[in-house]
């Protein structure tokens, strides 16, 4: 249950997010030990420098000078190594938790049933993944462990300034409530500053992402200069965004410099004043005392604002990470069974689905396909012929009826084992931005480079690929943009062929590649789908003229089944979509 993360700070997701600190608790207590210690030190210091005005130089002792100097220096070395320490580890532990967020979030995303993905924007998930996870690592780096530290430096001066003088301390606590004021109308506006910066930065990057993915529409419709001026008044705003951030920054630092100055000038006038009426109160120490202590006051303060600010922001991304976390979409891997390799027999029985549940796609399905059997699945556009083989992977689960491998519900497998002995061939390829070799063995070790080039051998497509520079080892880039349409055909395919798959299944594989291609997929066919059930979605006409079956689909029914030549005499749906779709091509 996501819980409200609009508050200040929200105690709920901040024991979340410090529940992945467990495996790191040896570090989390040394930090805070750190801070600890550098508080102690911090407020050693101008303890020191009293004892050293008011007792080594009126007394003219120069070996307690020396000690004290001495204990000065130590203190000085141990505060630095105290700061050095708290800042690495604070940031180690918040990169260390980032990690393990992000591991899991992964994990999770992985597993999401398909219509998660259809129904959420990918930019978004990957900003939970990257973006929001820096800020949530920000709450140790800058702000949960720097807040807590700061506090007890705040703390630990307040209580030494009642200490040595409490009516000093209590002139200094007078102007305290200037700087509080300040700070919290600071607070408040930055906040209104920081959200308007956020959304400015949100529409550049959605702009300049569109831009780029369109680049190729933004040139052929001569619209630059258009965009090019949609871009400048967008980036115009982000400039007016964050320059609203600098002129807050310049009117409060300087009010926070003039109230520290203030309280100092108090300080020692005040101080002074006592030392003129009592000849005998020697307050010079304290003074040097009180000067160091205020800014130790001070300074936390003046900066506390940024440091909660940054505190809520990444409490805010916790709370969206979160909220992917605990959703659920997964499909229930419940299954038993593992073999690793099927017969190869299908059987939909009276099987209904819908994307949406008052929407169903698919309305009472039923066909066998035998092991070995070719069987190809034609029908118009949204008639459902993609359905059937999402259904068959588990990528959604049935609304009612059943689907059999061999004999046994696909839900008695296990999701990999399921999967493992399908391979799908898919009308548009994905390509990692990798070696054309680690896009066919997807960087399994089992697979060497001496079996691809076996397997492409015997497909017919090893030829193809050593006329790529670097053969191979070719980097295809960013969704495979170095090869053209009907390559990456090839390329999927021979992926496919490497599983060694008990189905195979062939969606539209070959319906955007050139003749070439063609030739050389067909070649392929023919060995792939040999002993193998193989399933094809495709318009092509020789593909569906080779297979053993052909199921029509007309709007979620299957209205014929049978051979090409067979269902071409019954002179019914098919035969009218073969005149429409086919003839052209079988002439050409």
């Amino acid at each position: 249950m996501e819980k409200d993360s609009g508050k200040a700070f929200d105690l709920y997701l901040f024991k979340r997010v410090m529940a992945f600190t467990k495996p790191y608790r040896g570090t989390f207590y040394g930090t805070a030990l750190a801070a600890i210690l550098l508080t102690v030190f911090s407020v050693l210091t101008p303890m020191i420098l009293k004892e050293i005005i008011d007792q080594a130089i009126p007394r003219r002792d120069g070996d307690l000078l020396f000690e004290l100097s001495a204990w000065m220096v130590a203190v000085l070395v141990g505060q630095v190594v105290c700061q050095l320490l708290f800042t690495y580890y604070a940031n180690w532990l918040g990169e260390s938790v980032i990690k393990d967020m992000r591991i899991t979030l992964f994990h999770k995303m992985i597993g999401f049933r398909m219509a998660y993905f259809s129904r959420s924007s990918l930019g978004v998930l990957v900003t939970r993944s990257v973006a929001d996870l820096q800020r949530i690592g920000e709450i140790f780096s800058q702000g949960f462990f720097m807040i807590v530290a700061d506090l007890l430096k705040m703390l630990a001066a307040s209580a030494i300034m009642i200490w040595m003088n409490w009516k000093l301390a209590v002139l200094v606590f007078a102007i305290l409530p200037l700087i509080l004021y300040a700070t919290r109308i600071f607070q408040r506006a930055m906040k209104v500053a920081f959200t308007e910066v956020r959304a400015q930065v949100s529409n550049l990057n959605s702009f300049v992402q569109e831009r780029l993915t369109g680049m190729k529409i933004v040139q052929l419709f001569t619209r630059e200069e258009i965009e090019a001026e949609k871009f400048r008044k967008i980036n115009e705003k982000h400039q007016n965004a964050w320059l609203k951030t600098v002129w807050y920054n310049s009117f409060f630092f300087p009010i926070a410099e003039i109230v520290t100055s203030l309280a100092i000038g108090l300080v020692v006038w005040y101080g002074g004043l006592q030392n003129i009426v009592d000849a005998g109160a020697d307050i010079a120490g304290t003074l040097f005392a009180f000067i160091l202590l205020i800014e130790m006051l001070f300074r936390p303060l003046r900066q506390l604002a940024d440091k909660f600010n940054t505190l809520q922001m990444g409490m805010v991304a916790a709370g969206r990470v979160f909220k992917i976390l605990d959703t659920e979409s997964r499909i229930e891997d419940t299954g038993t069974l593992e073999v690793s390799h099927m017969e190869g027999a299908i059987e939909f029985r009276d099987v209904r689905f819908g994307y949406e549940a008052d929407e169903e796609v698919l309305h009472g399905i039923s066909f066998a396909v035998k092991p070995g059997q070719k069987v190809a699945i034609v029908g118009s556009t949204g008639a459902g012929k993609s359905t059937i083989i999402n259904l068959l992977n588990r990528f959604y689960d049935i609304h009612s009826g059943t689907i059999l491998l061999d004999g046994k519900d696909i839900r008695e497998y296990t999701l990999a084992s399921l999967r493992n002995n399908i391979a799908v061939v898919l009308q548009d390829v994905f390509l990692f931005a990798d070696t054309i070799a680690n896009n066919i063995a997807l960087k399994d070790p089992g697979v060497s480079i001496d079996d691809i080039e076996a397997a492409a051998r015997q497909i017919g497509v090893h030829d193809f690929i050593s006329s790529l520079p670097g053969g191979y080892q070719y980097n295809v880039k960013e969704r495979g943009t170095m090869l053209s349409s009907g390559q990456r055909q090839l390329i999927a395919f021979l992926r496919a062929y490497m599983r060694n798959p008990s189905i195979l299944v062939l969606d539209e594989a070959t319906s955007s590649i050139d003749t070439y291609s063609e030739q050389l997929i067909q070649k392929a066919s023919e060995k792939v789908t040999e002993g193998r059930t193989s399933i094809i979605i495709a318009h092509r006409l020789a593909t569906v003229k080779k297979a053993d079956t052909i199921l029509v689909l007309d709007k979620g029914h299957i209205v014929e089944t049978g051979t090409h030549q067979a269902l071409l005499d019954k002179k019914g749906y098919y035969s009218k979509l073969y005149e429409a779709q086919f003839m052209v091509e079988e002439v050409a």
